[in-house]
């Protein structure tokens, strides 16, 4: 593409495709390569800088990942994080040995603010940290620029080889910091120009798209959220006259239907609605795993993909491929390219082995949330789309913990819509995601002189950009209040709401949703 690279080395990690993301931030074109990758694709790549990725290893097992130890011979800046600082210390001649105390999470520590990586910040900075191995010595060349309590080689240089390694993790959001760190290793050890945008991204996955597809037909599964509404856009540019949008309905907030449709009125694209309620209801009768839950609707969307894509046979011939708005925290939590599993999204996990579709298109599986608003503003769609709030794919089913039925539907999407109306009246800073939770448990309540023995329901409202990290919102007391109130006092359906109680874990540990 004619920009400059930075190559992110692939060691295991959860956070690479968040470290490719940070470096995109600083408009320098990032692609992730594994761990081995052989020096001589290295070299054919000629990238400006290397970034080595976490992992959860540790180096000095017998068959932990490692790389050629040349690497760092190259001549190119190389810059370690967690697994890949001790990896570089290692690889040098260092030693590296399970710590007496183990840290998580974010923790102070003091840096050198004369070392390139600091340059411009304060001594005084906070890393996030998740080790249980340290660096106890250091290879011949480096020096330590930043230490903790507990860990005196928090970041380490050669000054000689323009080698840096953190132990701390820069490119999450816990690491206030980070992204100037990134920054100063692309800008003042790199030498980045800063060539590289999203107007180049829009243009490769343009070109991706029609060198998969040809002049196929495609079957995208519209949601109407922003992932799916910025892949339908793009299909559309992409392969005009070839999409087949279908919006498969049940599962969806309330009057949401509605206004999905609504907005893709006037597009250029296929649009087909599906009322599938019954058909997950039955299907998802009697199971209460969440795991089950999430593969249960992947495969029946999948059937409903499938269904109509025989009605549309007869006019355009077979339709071999499936579009999706996957994007990167949908694939990580799912335990893809070796990440632990946390959950399966319907649309990675959930696939089943035997579909008819023989291909998968998701142009937006490396992009997180930010860049594919970004992508969406591009490709000039409505703001009421961009800026949705995130929805699952499996809809509103994994938020009512338990056994699914039409009644706790029903309830889930009256408190939930209260909700909503609310935030949107709130005047604070809004939230990134907010929602209600119908949980699995019941409470007594009274109601006039009565017992209650009612549902009990659990708000959510998260701060985040890059949905792998996240805080709670803090609403004010008088706000939850009143939502409760209003959802206790409104929700009369079947037993109602007796209480509401708001969620305040961060993620980490919890997840964004519930289940």
């Amino acid at each position: 593409m004619g920009n400059q690279l930075v190559l992110v080395l692939d060691f295991g990690g959860q956070y690479k495709e968040l470290i490719a993301r940070r470096v995109r931030e600083c408009n320098v074109l990032s692609q992730i390569k594994p761990g081995d990758l052989p020096l001589e694709e290295i070299r054919a790549l000629d990238p400006i800088g290397i970034i080595l990725t976490g992992g959860p290893d540790s180096v000095y097992r017998d068959g932990a990942p490692h790389c050629n130890p040349a690497l760092f011979e190259l001549g190119i800046p190389v810059l370690g994080i967690c697994y890949g600082i001790q990896l570089m210390a290692y690889s040098l001649g260092g030693t590296v040995t399970p710590c007496a105390v183990s840290e998580y999470g974010r923790t102070p520590m003091i840096a050198e603010p004369t070392a390139p990586l600091f340059t411009g910040l304060a001594s005084e900075q906070i890393g996030l940290m998740s080790h249980t191995d340290q660096i106890s010595t250091l290879p011949h060349g480096f020096v330590s620029i930043a230490h903790t309590d507990h860990c005196p080689n928090a970041a380490i240089w050669n000054a000689e080889k323009r080698l840096f390694g953190t132990q701390f993790h820069p490119e999450v959001e816990n690491t206030p910091n980070g992204t100037q760190m990134i920054h100063n290793f692309l800008y003042l050890v790199c030498g980045a120009q800063g060539d590289y945008n999203m107007r180049d991204v829009e243009q490769r996955l343009l070109e991706q798209i029609r060198s998969q597809v040809g002049k196929e037909h495609v079957v995208l599964g519209l949601s109407g959220g922003v992932d799916s509404s910025v892949c339908a856009a793009l299909l559309a540019k992409a392969i005009p006259g070839q999409l087949h949008a279908i919006f498969v309905d049940g599962l969806m907030r309330k009057n949401e239907g509605d206004a999905v449709e609504a907005a893709f009125q006037n597009r250029e694209l296929d649009f087909i609605r599906v009322d599938a309620a019954d058909r997950f209801l039955s299907k998802l009768a009697g199971i209460t795993d969440p795991e089950q839950k999430r593969k249960i609707i992947g495969t029946e969307f999948v059937r409903i993909f499938e269904d109509e894509a025989k009605v549309l046979k007869q006019r355009y011939g077979k339709i071999s491929f499936l579009a999706q708005g996957t994007i990167y925290p949908d694939v990580i939590e799912s335990g893809a390219n070796n990440s632990a599993n946390i959950k399966s999204h319907h649309n990675v996990g959930g696939l089943p082995k035997d579909m008819e579709f023989t291909g998968l298109v998701e142009p937006l599986r490396g992009l997180f949330k930010d860049e594919v608003r970004a992508l969406g503003r591009q490709l000039k769609l409505p703001k009421a789309l961009i800026n949705r709030q995130p929805f699952p794919g499996p809809g509103v089913a994994v938020r009512i913990i338990g056994e699914l039925t039409k009644e706790k539907l029903e309830i889930l999407r009256e408190a939930d819509a209260i909700f909503r109306e609310e935030v949107k009246k709130y005047r604070g800073r809004k939230p990134d995601q907010y929602f209600a939770v119908l949980t699995d448990t019941k409470s007594v309540g009274v109601v006039g002189d009565f017992r209650a023995y009612s549902n009990v329901v659990a708000l959510r409202a998260i701060y985040t950009t890059d949905f792998m990290t996240g805080v709670y919102v803090p609403f004010p007391h008088s706000f939850l209040s009143r939502v409760a109130t209003r959802i206790v006092n409104e929700v009369k359906i079947g037993s109602g709401v007796s209480r509401v109680v708001y969620d305040i874990t961060g993620k980490p540990p919890a997840t964004i949703e519930w289940e």
